[in-house]
Formats: structure tokens, C-alpha cells, sequence
């Protein structure tokens, strides 16, 4: 990265001036000490370093330290000042043509590191209960989880996308009990749902078991005698729904993991065993508790009710040391944030049972409002737009996934159904695919035939295809040096994509990727607004279609392959 060539310089200048006495009493230099910032005035550079912080050693000015610092670097063709105890950085041709060059020999490669520490990882997401479909704020976390996975990956890391279905306990029971009502409604009985609110809570009168009671009945006479045949018929059908829906929105998990079957595997009962063994548990009020306190929780926690049954705790403790059994380095889940005090037992218990407690790393986030017409919309109130699905088949699946990545993921995220369907400006998604679609345009233009305005005749490509394609395979910094005197901005924008995958796959902020190519896009159309890509000069020509090209290719990487959003070449 840019910044990294000048914080480079900029240390090793500071290391060879105190070995020479020259700045005031300093002994030594830590590297690592000093932050690059962009300047609030561009003029001034397009990096800068504060070095003040170094004057309290050195005892003498911050400007005089910078200015000494100055004499120990190699300009080249960069350009290196001082205002007080800021040095000022603006990076020459050479390093703006080289950056060009490298996302076009790199291509789908460019920004991934070269030396990371690869980490094995477990990423589970959405983990929803298969009584129903997917609500919108399932959406978020699917959009965000999958993004998360792409660009970890891309980051060199290897990564493992699991769904954990919540398939044990009473609401299964509850899903068989409601699919019975629906089918004996369907071989014409006069019943319903239970008027009464703390009944009702029983069942699941959602209209969508209304489908799966028909297909029940394709197969099957009526009722069967156990409830049970019910439960298991329904679960079926909720999943194969679900992965469907997960299927059409591009998220690809590699193992759906059932809580039933890790009761079923006796991998609960185990850990319980364990604890007790181990002397963490105790018992009070007839209840099984967990010494969560003693790890950093704020309270005891039951995992065992008087009634023998296992809290939800008890299981999730369970699943997460069967990851950690099957070899992760380091489990992430996203969580909604009424899990906030969920996340200090479930560690307590990895620590308690003797493993690391920081292998576990927990988003919390926010929901999702719906907006329509400027008005926030309570979820379930709209009849067409109450599950996931439906906002799909409203907006695409482009734009869903976009809108619900593009937030800081402890933001809540106001949906905007009507903008998300707009082909104009506004539209964020739009606006991104449209600068992909220009450049693609661009260089379909430069190779294709051009109509004489005059008399209708066709006139030649003003570059021949096998021409550019060979300039663009060979292509040398020096080539590129016609278009360099307007396109810095531009070129630095595209630059920047190296930290910003550095630092989204660092902090998990995939938020970071939408906002980047949103100001790519402008930067894009900005440039093309003010300067003329295609043009009578050949050689400005081929160079500024370089820069396209190179728009082009970061776009498309960063829209399709982290983003799994489609980029056209055509709109």
C-alpha cells in the first residue's frame, strides 16, 4: 500500500537520522509509533505523518524534527514537505503507473495479502428455528454472514459456514400440533387457532403451514396417531424452504448441524458430566447451576431445571466445544444483540471445560426496519412484506443482500423498499452496478464499429480488439503516464482497496466494502464526467481505458466476489 511505502520511508529516515545524531537527544526509535493520516486539505498530500510525539525525546521542535527527518529520504519522484511537525507525502507517477499495472497482472488477486496468520474458522449464522420462514432480519444476518465467509477467504483464511438448527425442544412439538389444525381444517373441520393469546402461544397459526398441510395430504389419508409423524414432516418441509430461500440469496453453508442430534450423540449429557466432575456445577432450588460467575459472568447460570430438563444454555454449551473438538482455531457467530448477555456464560463455560475462551468471537447486531415512503414500517403489519422471501421477490436479490450488508453491523439498518427498487442515483446498488456497466461500456466501444452520423456509413473501432488486449497484457508503468495528470484521485481511490480489505477482514466490518465501492463508483463517474476516455489521441486513449479497465476489475471483484452481488455489463 501507498501509506505503507511512506510510513516505511518515513521510520527508516528517522532510524538513520538518530544514528546519526540528528534528531536532538533521541537514542533509539520504536517502529510502529507513528499513524498516517490523510491531510483535511488534499493540497497539502495525499498521506501525512504527525512526528511530534517525538519531540519530548528528541527536545527540540516538532518541525525542526521533521525537517531533519526530511534529509534522510530518498524522494524519487514523490514529493516529501513539512508544515510544523507534519510531514507531508504525494505520491509520484512511478508509484500511481505501478498501482495501474498491479490490478491488471493481479486481477481477482489484487489487495489479498501475501503472509497472513491463516486460521482455521467456523462461522455459524442465521441458526433459525425451522418453524417457519425467514424474517427479515434473518436477511441481515444471512447477507452479512456470507459476505463474511467470501471476503475471510479471500483474506487467505480457511473458513467453514455452518447453520445450527434450533430442531429440539417444545416448538417442534408446536409445529406438529399447528400443521394438525391446518389439516383438519383442509378435510373440512370447522377449527382454528385458540382465540386466547396464552394458548395461542402453543401454536403457529402463520398461513404457511397451509401448503404443507396439502402436500401432507397428497400422501397421506389424515391424521396420523402420533403427533410426532407430524412434527418430523413439518420440520422437513420448514428446512427444505429455508435452504431454498438460502439458495436463491447465494448463501452456501457447508453443514447444517442439528441441535437434535448432538442431544441424540449424548455430546450434551458429556459436558454436563464434565462440569460435574470437574466440581463447577452445584445444586439449589432443585435446579443444576453452573459456576458461571467464577469465569467472568455476571451471574450463576442454570443449565439443568428442577424438572431435569436442559436449559438452552446446557445445549449451546455442548456445540461449542464439539467446534472446538473438531479442530477451529477460532469460532465466529453473529448473534442478534438480545444475545448480548449470552455471550459471557457460553465463554465461561469454554474456559470452565478447559479451552481457550478468546477462540470465541461473537458479533451482536442490529435489526432491520422497514421504510416505505419515508415511513418505518412495524414488521408483520404489511400483509406482501412479513418474511424474508417476500422482500426478495419486491426488491431482487441484489439489492437485498447489498442494502443488508452496507451498515456497521451494531447499526440498525433502515430498509428503504421503494428506493432498493429504483434505477437512479439514490439507489446505492444501482449506483455501483451502473459504474460497472459504464466501464464494461467503455471498452466495448473502443473495439466495436461506430456509425458515421453524416451519411450512416460504419466507420472502424477506434482500437482494434487484438491491439488492446495486447497493450493491456503488456502493459508498462510508462504507458500509462499521459493519463496520470488527471486521474490521481481516481487512481488513489482504487489504491485504497488494499486497506480496506485489510482492515474489514481484520475488524469483520463488511460494511466497509459497500461504502468503498460506492465511492469508487463516484470517483469513476467523476473522472469520466471531466475527462474524454475515448478519444483522437491514441496513446491518452489506451492509457486512460487502462485506468477503466482497472475500475472495471475492482468493481466486479469486489461486487461478485466478497459482495455476491452481480455486476452487469449491461444495463
Amino acid at each position: 500500500m501507498i501509506k505503507d511505502y511512506f510510513i516505511n520511508r518515513i521510520e527508516t529516515a528517522i532510524i538513520n537520522a538518530v544514528k546519526n545524531n540528528d534528531i536532538g537527544e533521541m537514542k533509539d526509535y520504536e517502529c510502529g509509533t507513528l499513524i498516517v493520516e490523510r491531510p483535511k486539505n488534499p493540497d497539502f498530500g495525499d498521506f501525512a505523518v504527525n512526528v511530534s510525539s517525538l519531540a519530548r525525546l528528541a527536545r527540540i521542535s516538532p518541525a525542526q524534527i521533521a525537517q531533519n527527518i526530511l534529509k534522510y529520504i530518498e524522494q524519487e519522484d514523490n514529493q516529501y514537505t513539512v508544515a510544523g511537525g507534519f510531514i507531508n507525502f504525494k505520491a509520484g507517477n512511478t508509484l500511481l503507473s505501478e498501482l495501474i499495472c498491479e490490478i491488471i497482472e493481479k486481477q481477482e488477486n489484487f489487495a489479498k495479502p501475501e503472509k497472513i496468520q491463516k486460521e482455521k474458522i467456523i462461522l455459524e449464522y442465521i441458526s433459525a428455528n425451522p418453524t417457519g420462514p425467514f424474517h427479515i432480519g434473518h436477511g441481515r444476518w444471512a447477507a452479512m454472514g456470507s459476505v463474511l465467509a467470501n471476503l475471510l477467504k479471500f483474506y487467505g483464511h480457511d473458513v467453514y459456514q455452518e447453520f445450527y438448527i434450533n430442531d429440539a425442544g417444545s416448538q417442534i412439538q408446536k409445529l406438529g400440533n399447528s400443521l394438525a389444525i391446518r389439516i383438519r381444517q383442509e378435510l373440512g373441520e370447522k377449527i382454528d387457532f385458540p382465540s386466547d393469546e396464552t394458548e395461542r402461544k402453543n401454536y403457529y397459526p402463520g398461513d404457511y403451514l397451509i401448503p404443507v398441510a396439502k402436500k401432507y395430504l397428497q400422501t397421506h389419508k389424515g391424521l396420523p396417531d402420533d403427533i410426532k409423524e407430524l412434527s418430523d414432516f413439518a420440520k422437513k418441509e420448514m428446512e427444505e424452504i429455508q435452504k431454498e430461500l438460502l439458495k436463491k440469496l447465494r448463501v452456501k453453508f457447508d453443514n447444517f448441524y442439528s441441535e437434535l442430534d448432538l442431544h441424540n450423540s449424548g455430546k450434551v449429557n458429556d459436558c454436563v458430566k464434565k462440569l460435574k466432575e470437574s466440581g463447577k456445577l452445584y445444586e439449589k432450588d432443585g435446579a443444576v447451576w453452573f459456576k458461571s460467575s467464577s469465569y467472568g459472568d455476571d451471574q450463576d447460570r442454570v443449565i439443568k431445571k428442577a424438572d431435569g430438563s436442559n436449559t438452552y444454555l446446557t445445549a449451546d454449551i455442548a456445540y461449542h466445544i464439539d467446534k472446538l473438538e473438531r479442530g477451529y482455531d477460532r469460532m465466529i457467530n453473529i448473534w442478534g444483540a438480545d444475545h448480548h448477555g449470552y455471550v459471557a456464560r457460553v465463554k465461561a463455560s469454554i474456559e470452565a471445560l478447559g479451552y481457550n475462551p478468546d477462540k470465541l468471537e461473537v458479533l451482536l447486531g442490529q435489526l432491520v426496519n422497514l421504510v416505505i415512503n419515508g415511513n418505518e414500517v412495524r414488521m408483520g403489519k404489511r400483509k406482501n412484506m412479513v418474511t424474508l422471501e417476500d422482500l426478495v421477490n419486491e426488491v431482487g436479490v441484489d439489492a437485498t443482500r447489498f442494502w443488508m450488508s452496507m451498515r456497521n453491523i451494531d447499526t440498525t439498518l433502515d430498509f428503504d423498499i421503494e428506493l432498493a427498487k429504483t434505477n437512479t442515483d439514490e439507489n446505492p446498488v444501482f449506483y455501483v452496478q451502473y459504474a460497472h456497466a459504464r466501464a464494461c461500456s467503455i471498452l466495448r466501444t473502443a473495439v466495436s464499429e461506430r456509425q458515421n452520423n453524416e451519411n450512416g456509413t460504419k466507420l472502424p473501432a477506434l482500437i482494434c480488439e487484438n491491439e488492446l488486449n495486447d497493450f493491456i497484457k503488456n502493459i508498462s508503468p510508462n504507458d500509462l503516464l499521459p493519463a496520470l495528470d488527471t486521474a490521481k484521485r481516481l487512481i488513489l481511490k482504487l489504491e485504497e482497496y488494499k486497506s480496506v480489505i485489510k482492515t474489514s477482514a481484520e475488524q469483520r466490518q463488511i460494511y466497509m466494502i459497500c461504502r468503498y465501492v460506492q465511492e469508487l463508483a463516484s470517483e469513476f463517474h467523476s473522472y469520466y464526467n471531466a475527462n474524454r476516455v475515448l478519444c483522437d489521441d491514441k496513446v491518452l486513449m489506451k492509457a486512460r481505458i487502462a485506468l477503466v479497465y482497472s475500475v472495471k476489475t475492482i468493481l466486479k471483484n469486489a461486487l461478485e466476489n466478497i459482495l455476491s452481488v452481480t455486476a452487469p455489463e449491461k444495463m
